[in-house]
């Protein structure tokens, strides 16, 4: 009987231990997530800066969200998203670029 109660008191404390690294695991991964999208929205700041960007730098503008910045040039406008590693665009993002494709696009002027 007392041997079956330590095996009881045994296996409840090694799923509290489980239960323990786990939660740290889960706090872990949240960290890095939270780091690499930090990463990410600082290192689109400078990417227009970067040796290999194909456009005139002077020539774009930083918007942030939902896409990162136009870029003007003489013969067209381009709307510009910076991606870092492997991550994706988002709802929003994907739904601009339709647009876009859809020539959904307009300018307009407005005076006061």
């Amino acid at each position: 009987m007392i041997a079956e109660i330590a095996m009881f008191l045994a296996m409840i404390t090694l799923l509290y231990i489980i239960y323990l690294y786990r939660k740290e695991l889960n706090e872990l991964k949240f960290q890095k997530y939270s780091l690499s999208s930090k990463y990410g929205k600082m290192s689109e700041q400078f990417m227009p800066f970067l040796e290999h960007y194909p456009f005139d730098r002077q020539n774009f503008r930083f918007i942030g969200t939902p896409i990162d910045g136009i870029q003007f040039e003489d013969d067209r406008v381009v709307f510009v998203e910076f991606k870092t590693g492997s991550s994706t665009l988002t709802a929003k993002q994907r739904l601009v670029r339709e647009l876009i494709k859809d020539r959904k696009v307009e300018f307009r002027e407005f005076r006061i």
